[in-house]
């Protein structure tokens, strides 16, 4: 049932494993968890992972088939590279369209948080379900806490609390109908699913080193489709520095090149060198010795709060790979989202243009559906090269493959840069379309259709952000979009979504997915949102509220 009273600190004491089987006192206690199975981890976890494959065929096809779907939108990455981001503890926020799964009459959703997401907020998003009364929705939503806002992955938190764990075992009616989904897979995701005894929809966590930047220089390399010259399975920084070095006599006119930590994520853990015209290249010990002096000085990172000190340490620790920069007039960033179904089977999903910001552009912010007409289908085939390669490895769930692109006469050459093994910036944007609108994605076409046939675009970003935006609420936010009708429109299956509510208050930060009939529709939609947020922004109360309480 809908859970608007969460569990207290008090509530994280210990209690001893075997009795997180059973129910509260006062309640029906739930069904107890299989026994555990003999064998390894891994070999326990491919166990429980067969019954997703029975789920995905046998309950997920019919729409009035009970389920429960668990969502833990933890960010299992690296804590130095999360710090990076503004807000980023809300970015568990993104995974809330998964609310819309609740369209679904008989789906339970249980969604767990670090800390309680404002009631405004649920609201919002059960207010935009199709045919489905907000009550019915509600009985059917679990919302749980862990009440800590430390940096903490969200899945160790709940690992951590047996009483948590409990509750979330007791509000799954049946296990053999139960999945959990997350943002990204790591052995805390496994340990999670193997605790609940439900199995998990994503990447198996052995195959996550396939999502690093030298892993997917290897996937591309076996996929046979091109990528920027470079080296991978760098291990610290004497490695990258003798590649920048090995790549400069490769290619004695190069530029610039670019320098990534293995386990960076949105282009936060990038660097660019920009080699100087008197750089020297008549003997390699020559160049090393020229790039060891200047790098500390001169590489230019994309966070911005980096150092050359912060950066070595975390090269040092995690390693990564150095390439060439692709240079050109007319560039481009698309990428495209393909899926490995639990029966192993791939699916293109979409295509996006990714819209860069940054020193030197590799930070993403945002996107638009569908890539580029000139391109959108080249850019899928190739996706779909790479989710062979990784169906082979057993890989499974949702990824993209982020290309540079760039304009050659009539044509484009592509160059594959990253695979982001998990969900990302574009995944719940396009969840978001698929909900709204119930229409389908045609791969011939690399269009977006409604049930009516008409085509659908967006605009999307997940960094709408201004200071002026500080210190607007929730209530506010949705207060300003009700005045100016900035919502989605179920007639014309157009109009405004928000996300990463939570975020705007403090970091006067939001996301935003705009839906149009056009790509230019899209666009005013996104404009228009943004001219209104700025004029509210500076106006007092005082100078906008008028009898009816908008301006």
């Amino acid at each position: 049932m809908y859970s608007s009273t969460f569990l207290t600190p008090l509530e994280s004491g210990f209690v001893p494993p075997v009795d997180l089987a059973r129910g509260y006192a006062e309640g029906t206690p739930a069904p107890e968890p299989p026994p555990p199975e003999a064998g390894s981890t891994q070999e326990r976890f491919d166990q429980l992972q067969e019954h997703l494959t029975t789920q995905f065929e046998e309950i997920f096809p019919h729409r009035r088939s009970p389920r429960t779907v668990v969502v833990v939108p933890s960010l299992s990455l690296h804590p130095e590279e999360l710090r990076k981001i503004d807000g980023v503890h809300h970015y568990e926020e993104r995974m809330l369209c998964l609310l819309m799964l609740l369209r679904l009459p008989r789906t339970h959703l249980i969604y767990v948080t670090s800390q309680p997401i404002s009631p405004a907020i649920i609201d919002y998003y059960l207010h935009l379900l199709p045919g489905i009364p907000v009550n019915h929705a509600r009985q059917r939503l679990s919302l749980l806490s862990c009440y800590d806002a430390s940096t903490v992955p969200l899945t160790q938190k709940i690992l951590d609390r047996p009483r948590l764990l409990r509750r979330i075992r007791d509000d799954i009616p049946d296990p053999e109908r139960a999945h959990l989904t997350c943002f990204n897979a790591t052995r805390l995701e496994r340990d999670l699913a193997l605790t609940l005894g439900i199995p998990l929809y994503a990447n198996d966590p052995a195959l996550a080193h396939l999502g690093t930047k030298t892993g997917s220089r290897q996937v591309f390399k076996e996929a046979g489709i091109n990528l920027p010259d470079g080296f991978e399975d760098l291990r610290d920084t004497t490695d990258m520095i003798d590649a920048l070095a090995q790549l400069k006599h490769r290619h004695p006119d190069l530029h610039r090149a670019v320098v990534k930590l293995n386990e960076g994520f949105s282009g936060e853990g990038n660097a660019l060198y920009t080699f100087d015209a008197d750089c020297p290249v008549d003997t390699l010990q020559g160049t090393r010795q020229w790039l060891r002096q200047r790098l500390p000085q001169h590489l230019q990172f994309e966070a911005k709060s980096e150092t050359w000190d912060h950066f070595t340490t975390q090269y040092d620790d995690m390693g990564g790979i150095v390439e060439s920069f692709i240079e050109g007039k007319d560039k481009r960033s698309p990428s495209s989202q393909c899926r490995i179904n639990p029966s192993g089977e791939p699916e293109s999903i979409s295509t996006h243009d990714q819209v860069l910001g940054g020193p030197s552009g590799q930070i993403f912010l945002g996107c638009t559906f569908p890539a580029r007409p000139a391109y959108r289908l080249e850019i899928q085939e190739a996706g779909m090269r790479v989710a062979e390669v990784l169906q082979r490895h057993n890989a499974l769930g949702r990824f993209g493959v982020d290309f540079i692109s760039v304009r050659d006469g009539d044509s484009w050459t592509h160059y594959a840069i990253e695979i982001n093994l998990r969900k990302g910036g574009t995944t719940h944007p396009f969840l978001m379309l698929q909900f709204l609108t119930a229409g389908t994605y045609d791969p011939e076409t690399g269009l977006y259709r409604t049930p009516s046939g008409q085509p659908r675009y967006y605009y999307a970003s997940d960094n709408l952000r201004s200071e002026d935006y500080v210190g607007l609420t929730p209530n506010d936010l949705i207060d300003i979009a009700v005045c100016y009708g900035l919502h989605f429109h179920g007639a014309t299956q157009q109009g405004v979504m928000f996300h990463l509510i939570g975020a705007l208050s403090e970091f006067g930060k939001l996301g935003v997915v705009c839906i149009g009939d056009s790509p230019t529709r899209a666009q005013a939609f996104y404009d228009h949102t943004v001219d209104v947020l700025d004029c509210e922004a500076h106006r007092s109360f005082e100078q906008h509220e008028d009898a009816s309480g908008c301006a």
